[in-house]
């Protein structure tokens, strides 16, 4: 027996039932006659909210001074998986030297509409992407001996009535987009713990849905780790621990530890249960007490350049006419009260108390820039006096160039709530129209959490999308603004010319009780390329200060079988004058004419350093699941046979090279025969498709022996005999005679 069963052989049913929520709002239960510590975890993602006075789980009361990184909207458009990994490692020694052994993060839910309260939080609209960034920010936590909580599983894609509102979605769009992060963080990086969301799913509660906990987590998956509740998404304590929840947080008073005991006692709760969420409740708890290293000392002064460097990596320049980076000589404007103090992380239970904030005035001042400064508007009531836009058009005019600090004040962005519309508060746009006028040399700095709508976007001169950079974001912005450094980010999402271009608008954020998602798998650029909807900003796009050119691609083979492993590899060359890096992005295609895909899927990345004139070549892998799409009726991933395109670019629009593949599966998809199976899914099945086409061989040689029939024609009735079922032989042939066939069909399916 091991030392964590014999803890348990030794405790009381009270004992048991006690551990299986927290002491408080932080830390779990100790029990000190058996010598189970208490350990503590606090919010992410981005830096340690931990709160040693009152405590809260909204971001309310103030916690210890930390340093504030990055946010995750910022950090996944880097596309760089060894950024996000060293962050984490930072993140994991500051969690040391707090005495923190769980960091709750990453936070990985779809941006599925720019909308969202809390996308600042989350990492993109695609879930490959999102999958590779969270695993590599799991590794990087726990290679120092502290855990993380991935969150919010699932399907907590909006704040409106997160706690009650039930997210009505497909198997397949379960599978393809809202789960595919987790399972590659959970198979790639085990998380020390999985954080179930506060909503329903289907009709059911995250935190008692035994399908997602158990049937998917566990047992598809192969998870060993604690769940543990998001704070207060309990609703039957009972029927969650069933489920598979091992963890409440926060501390319930009791309440629920006495509907646990009471169960067990009336025989409605196996004990047995209950002593599998204790052990693995203990499992994290000796982890995180093992594992600690109180030598550790955070420095934070070193941590801040970290955050400044991440940050500089992460940033996206969205336009440029050439104007940057900015000359040294040329005198500048600053406008905006952005520019003095930057908007640096969202609300909420990720809200950090920096220890130091340096804005982009601070860092032109430190290093002697030309800049002259006007406030503008106000970011804190949304509003702009005449006397503050006449100082700003005065300084402006005054100056070669104008840099406009726009974005959305923290108001409108937080956990809790969700915005109400894509656009900038109306005085920024109003700002920025009227210094157009007498300033032709306009830059637009952006600090938001997600999309906003850019109505002036084809009048400035460039924009640079700062996202919410933590609190290095004024160092960064002012590297990138002078060509310190050459930006690299891409966009992690799609930003629409509008909110209505959304896919999700019809539906989003539901009618108090559901949210239907109606969109299903078409989820960011998946519908905006295959519904040909203009963007204003594609995923995957960003500028750099200098060129590159794609060239030379190969694969390994022109055929791919389920067990095969293609290799792609392509060169990319630096044609500037500029060291710089690029983003290079591998899509995949299906054209085999399966109904319902998009018309590409992002399938692997790679951040290039390149030197001028430099040239790298890049190799990524296939396998067959990145071809396959998820088939309900097989109850699992499928890919079809027939031709795909294997896609390189720059960004989901702006595709640089392609090959083709010919895939051949030995997958055969569910069928039993009956009067309304159709001749076309006989004739594409093996087993089925020679006694078919010899049942139809008499039409297929009249339809070929017709005259003045067009070949457009003949495939039309074509076309026409696949859609017909079964049935339609009555008249043609006795009814009995059907039926025999239908049982010699099922017959060779049974094989």
């Amino acid at each position: 027996m091991d030392r964590i069963k014999e803890l348990i052989s030794k405790m009381t049913l009270e004992e048991k039932a006690s551990l299986c929520s927290g002491a408080d709002n932080w830390h779990t239960k100790e029990i000190k006659r058996l010598n189970i510590p208490s350990v503590m975890m606090v919010d992410g993602p981005h830096g340690l909210r931990k709160q040693e006075g009152e405590t809260d789980h909204l971001g309310l009361n103030e916690s210890v001074k930390a340093v504030c990184f990055p946010a995750a909207c910022a950090t996944a458009s880097s596309f760089d998986v060894d950024l996000m990994e060293r962050m984490g490692e930072t993140l994991g020694a500051e969690c040391q030297a707090e005495n923190v052994s769980i960091l709750l993060g990453p936070a990985v839910n779809i941006k599925r509409s720019p909308l969202c309260g809390r996308n600042f939080e989350y990492l993109s609209e695609d879930p490959y992407l999102a999958g590779r960034m969270a695993s590599a920010y799991i590794r990087g936590v726990q290679s120092q001996g502290v855990g993380t909580s991935i969150k919010h599983f699932a399907l907590n894609n909006q704040e409106t009535l997160r706690m009650t509102i039930s997210s009505e979605v497909s198997e397949r769009a379960l599978r393809e987009i809202y789960l595919p992060a987790f399972e590659e963080a959970v198979k790639e990086s085990a998380p020390r713990t999985v954080m179930c969301s506060y909503n329903k799913i289907n009709g059911e509660y995250a935190s008692e849905n035994r399908y997602l906990l158990t049937d998917i987590l566990r047992k598809e998956w192969g998870y060993k780790g604690c769940v543990v509740s998001d704070w207060g998404a309990v609703n039957n304590r009972v029927k969650g621990l069933q489920a598979g929840l091992d963890l409440e947080m926060p501390y319930s008073g009791g309440y629920n530890d006495r509907q646990i005991v009471t169960a067990v006692q009336e025989g409605r709760l196996d004990e047995a249960v209950l002593d599998e969420a204790v052990e693995r409740v203990l499992n994290v708890v000796f982890a995180g007490e093992g594992q600690h290293r109180p030598e550790v000392i955070s420095d934070k002064e070193t941590d801040h350049k970290k955050a400044a460097d991440i940050e500089t990596e992460c940033a996206v320049l969205l336009e440029n006419n050439g104007i940057l980076p900015l000359n040294t000589d040329r005198k500048v404007a600053y406008i905006g009260e952005f520019a003095e103090k930057p908007r640096y992380q969202g609300g909420g239970s990720s809200h950090i108390n920096p220890f130091r904030v340096v804005s982009a005035l601070d860092a032109a001042g430190e290093k002697g820039r030309s800049v002259t400064y006007a406030k503008g508007f106000s970011m804190e009531n949304d509003a702009m006096t005449e006397q503050e836009l006449e100082k700003a058009l005065r300084t402006a005019a005054e100056a070669d160039v104008a840099v406009i600090f726009a974005g959305l004040p923290e108001i409108f962005e937080s956990e809790g709530y969700d915005r109400t519309s894509m656009k900038l508060p109306q005085c920024q746009d109003r700002l920025i129209k009227e210094v157009l006028k007498v300033q032709p040399n306009v830059v637009v700095v952006l600090h938001n959490g997600s999309p906003v709508e850019l109505p002036w976007a084809d009048k400035v001169s460039a924009i640079l999308e700062m996202y919410l950079g933590g609190q290095g974001v004024g160092e960064a912005c002012d590297r990138l603004l002078y060509g310190e450094a050459n930006p690299s980010g891409r966009l992690a999402e799609t930003f629409p010319y509008r909110l209505e271009d959304n896919p999700s608008f019809l539906h989003f954020p539901g009618n108090g009780k559901r949210v239907l998602y109606g969109e299903d798998i078409f989820v960011g650029y998946r519908y905006y390329d295959t519904k040909k909807v203009p963007v204003r900003y594609a995923f995957g796009h960003g500028l750099s200060y200098t060129e590159f050119t794609y060239g030379d691609l190969t694969l390994s083979s022109a055929q791919m079988t389920d067990e095969d492993i293609l290799t792609v590899s392509f060169k990319v060359k630096n044609t500037g004058k500029t060291e710089g890096k690029e983003v290079v992005q591998l899509y995949v295609a299906d054209l085999c004419g399966t109904p319902e895909r998009p018309v590409k899927e992002l399938k692997g990345f790679a951040k290039v350093h390149l030197l001028p004139g430099e040239e790298k070549t890049v190799s990524m892998e296939i396998s067959a699941r990145d071809l396959s799409y998820y088939e309900e009726r097989l109850g699992d991933w499928y890919a079809p046979s027939g031709t795909y395109r294997i896609l390189i670019g720059h960004a989901s629009d702006d595709i640089r090279l392609h090959a083709d593949i010919v895939f051949e599966t030995q997958k055969e998809l569910p069928l039993r025969a009956d009067f309304t199976t159709t001749f076309g899914e006989l004739l594409d099945h093996t087993k089925t498709a020679p006694v078919i086409t010899e049942l139809l061989a008499p039409l297929a040689a009249a339809a070929a022996s017709a005259e003045g029939m067009s070949d457009e024609y003949k495939k039309l009735g074509e076309q026409v005999i696949r859609e017909m079922p079964l049935k339609s032989l009555l008249g043609q042939m006795p009814g009995e005679q059907v039926e025999q066939l239908i049982g010699q069909l099922n017959c060779l399916l049974a094989q």
